[in-house]
């Protein structure tokens, strides 16, 4: 039985589209689509349990995976089969499941798999900027109890008009690249690097991205109504009291405003929060506790967030004292670690990150195999976040999701200041080893630092400011937080984090939680973070002004030249055998390269000291050497033979050439050592390749004096033969044209 199929299409412009299909796979799954741009197909499917799972949160998995097959290719490495997810799979599951988590009820707690998978690749289609508008579609298919649709695009800009979705080979053009994920009404999600944009770019890009958007969040409510859009199921909701909720926000809300408004430390502030709570738990009896304990629980946080965002809003004070503007106290610190090629401290407030730098070839550059794309990273940031930097003791599994996701931050803030002649590769680690608050903006922090103490010349130092939003609907109040404590980050309507130079933003990254949010608020918002921006910076700059001039002593220094294609195997020589011996020689390595685009050899050398570095180079000036003709050379003699010398360039060590005997004085002479012997250094003459023995030709003599008298030699006679073998009369006299000899041997 042919399935029925049905398919909504979203005209993107320039003759661009995208078709959202159902019907046809995975009808097994509460909700399927297939979604198509050109050549790219997504398949997402969503299933959620229908039983609540024991806890108090949501656990909802998104799983996004990109299929080798799609590209026609074969997985890396020894096991062939997809494995573990690439960082580029990891940041596509956050950028979805970032838009998706606040829209399910906040009492569902049902086990949710949202599971995306590229199935046909397209090069000019980057997949990840459909794959929220897969996974929203596929939950508007379902029963599953969802507030709106959503989707999410990518915004590129060239030549400064705004594109939606650009390919590739677009991409590398633009000055931005952001992804947003809204629904119709709202912004609820922005990720991405710009080239110094101000404030007021940046809200262009994403007014013109939500346009976009509330297109496609248009065609996902007519898809489902075609199909036949299920009734949203029932489950069993959390349990309320709205008595105990107004009780516990009685007992509660003075006593936490009182300890909010103290401005106490994170560790001082959580012992009182704590008291508080435990004084209300006592007051119930322990069949009450049995009772309604889970409840207690939440209506208390529920108070104390409610208390610190009053506090915000009527006094303009924090937590831990500030005003809405404040900075925390930062210091820093640079070369801190003697053994790195660079290293610093960033500290601010009850935040420390610490970080640093190695230099390396082109072999240390990390390679990026995925079906979407291939290619390497010559400049990359690893951010790692133990649970000492919270004062927690907890299982380390491998890289966290949020490791990822703040890494990747950090390296696209500094990413575009890195010079693209700089010969390295930058590895970057920023250790968290204090957090309480944005460690992704201290690492941005930290890494200007490093790069600048490494003797990276960064083009412009960048800082980075992680902003908390507090807003009242009812008054309209609103209050902008610069520089968010950890526990303002969840009780907040949105956090941003905003990273730039003196001249613009290179990155941002906004989760905003409140809907509606006027783009008013939002640039008044962005300019209060370039103000702490440029305060931060300030405080960089004091510590280190610019980048050192040079690398450590201790650190290689590296050279790069250019030499052409045919000579790269004599560099190399056979198996390898030359440039292993002068890496061994020289304490140096060598790294070559071939661009393709110049048909040139791209030869890295990479050495700590000078001394190496130049035995190499000298070595590859020897193999590039090129004597003129009718130049004259300096040569010393490295080997006597009976009938001439062998000499070598003292430009170029390594170059021979054989000076004939009868080439060493105008005399004639008997025994080359009575004219020169081993390790003489003279004058030469170079010739070029002498058309009689097809070899090159050096004279000594040529440039001596003639001797008195002295009387040339005659030339040999032709013996009357031309140059074609035929003598005065015409008769041709070569062998090879001879009638043969009969053979006289009897059979």
């Amino acid at each position: 039985m042919i399935p029925k199929v049905f398919k909504e299409v979203i005209d993107l412009g320039d003759g661009r589209e995208i078709s959202i299909e159902t019907g046809k796979l995975a009808k097994q799954a509460h909700g399927s689509v297939v979604v198509q741009s050109g050549k790219c197909m997504l398949l997402c499917t969503v299933v959620s349990n229908y039983q609540q799972s024991d806890v108090d949160f949501l656990p909802l998995t998104v799983d996004y995976r990109e299929k080798f097959a799609a590209a026609g290719r074969y997985p890396g490495g020894f096991f062939k089969r997809e494995a573990r997810p690439s960082d580029g799979e990891v940041l596509t599951m956050r950028l979805v499941d970032r838009v998706l988590r606040p829209l399910f009820p906040k009492d569902y707690h049902a086990e949710t798999q949202v599971m995306i998978q590229l199935m046909s690749h397209d090069d000019d289609v980057m997949p990840d900027a459909m794959a929220g508008l897969a996974a929203s579609a596929a939950i508007q298919l379902s029963d599953i109890p969802f507030e709106t649709p959503i989707s999410e695009v990518r915004v590129g800009r060239i030549n400064g008009k705004f594109i939606i979705n650009p390919s590739f080979s677009q991409l590398n053009e633009c000055d931005i690249d952001m992804v947003i994920g809204a629904s119709a009404d709202s912004v609820m999600m922005v990720e991405g690097e710009m080239d110094e944009i101000s404030e007021e770019e940046m809200t262009e890009a994403i007014k013109f991205a939500h346009e976009a958007i509330k297109v496609q969040c248009a065609a996902q409510v007519k898809l489902a109504e075609a199909f036949g859009k299920k009734e949203t199921r029932e489950y069993e909701p959390e349990r309320e009291d709205e008595d105990l909720a107004k009780k516990i926000h009685n007992m509660a809300y003075d006593k936490v405003y009182a300890v909010a408004k103290a401005g106490s430390s994170k560790h001082e502030r959580g012992t009182a929060f704590a008291e508080i709570k435990e004084e209300i738990l006592a007051s119930f009896t322990e069949e009450e506790l049995e009772d309604y304990g889970s409840l207690i629980s939440k209506y208390y946080s529920k108070a104390e967030k409610t208390a610190v965002r009053d506090l915000t809003l009527n006094e303009g004070l924090r937590l831990d004292g500030r005003k809405t503007t404040d900075i925390r106290p930062i210091w820093c610190e640079v070369d801190y670690l003697p053994s790195t090629h660079g290293s610093s401290i960033f500290t601010r407030g009850e935040t420390q990150a610490l970080a640093t730098v190695t230099l390396g070839t082109s072999r240390e550059a990390n390679q990026i195999d995925m079906p979407s794309f291939e290619g390497e990273e010559r400049f990359y940031l690893h951010y790692n976040f133990p649970p000492f930097s919270t004062g927690e003791a907890r299982p380390i599994r491998g890289t966290s999701r949020r490791e990822v996701g703040h890494g990747n931050l950090a390296q696209r803030a500094l990413k575009g200041m890195v010079p693209e002649d700089c010969p390295y590769t930058v590895r970057i680690v920023s250790e968290v080893l204090e957090s309480n608050g944005s460690s992704s903006m201290a690492t941005v922090c930290a890494g200007t630092m490093a790069l600048m103490d490494a003797g990276v010349q960064m083009k412009k130092p960048v800082s980075g400011i992680a902003m908390g939003l507090i807003t009242d609907v009812d008054s309209g109040k609103y209050a902008v937080l610069s520089d968010i404590l950890g526990d303002e980050d969840h009780l907040g309507d949105m956090d941003f984090k905003v990273t730039g130079t003196t001249n613009g933003i290179t990155a941002c990254q906004m989760d905003i939680k409140v809907k509606g949010l006027s783009y008013e608020i939002l640039v008044n918002a962005l300019k209060q973070a370039r103000d702490g921006r440029l305060h931060i910076l300030e405080k960089l700059t004091d510590t280190i002004a610019k980048p050192n001039a040079s690398v450590k002593d201790h650190a290689p220094t590296m050279v790069t030249r250019r030499i052409p294609n045919e000579f790269i195997g004599a560099l190399i020589g056979p198996g390898g055998k030359v440039i292993q011996e002068l890496q061994k020689e020289t304490d140096t390595t060598i790294v070559i390269n071939e661009d393709p685009v110049t048909e040139e050899g791209i030869v890295e050398v990479l050495g700590v000291g000078r001394n190496g570095i130049d035995a190499v180079l000298a070595k590859i000036d020897s193999l590039l050497f090129k004597p003129e003709v009718g130049s004259v050379y300096e040569v010393k003699v490295i080997k006597m033979l009976d009938f001439g010398a062998v000499v070598e360039y003292m430009d170029a060590p390594g170059n021979e050439v054989l000076l004939h005997v009868s080439e060493l004085a105008w005399e004639r002479t008997e025994n080359v050592s009575d004219v020169v012997n081993m390790g003489d250094v003279f004058d030469v003459k170079y010739f070029g390749q002498d058309p009689r023995t097809r070899k090159e030709k050096v004279s000594r003599k040529a440039i001596l004096p003639k001797p008195e008298g002295y009387v040339e030699r005659a030339p040999r006679e032709n013996k009357g033969r031309d140059n074609k073998g035929r003598d005065n009369r015409g008769r041709d006299n070569r062998r090879d044209d001879r009638k043969p000899r009969e053979n006289k041997k009897e059979d």
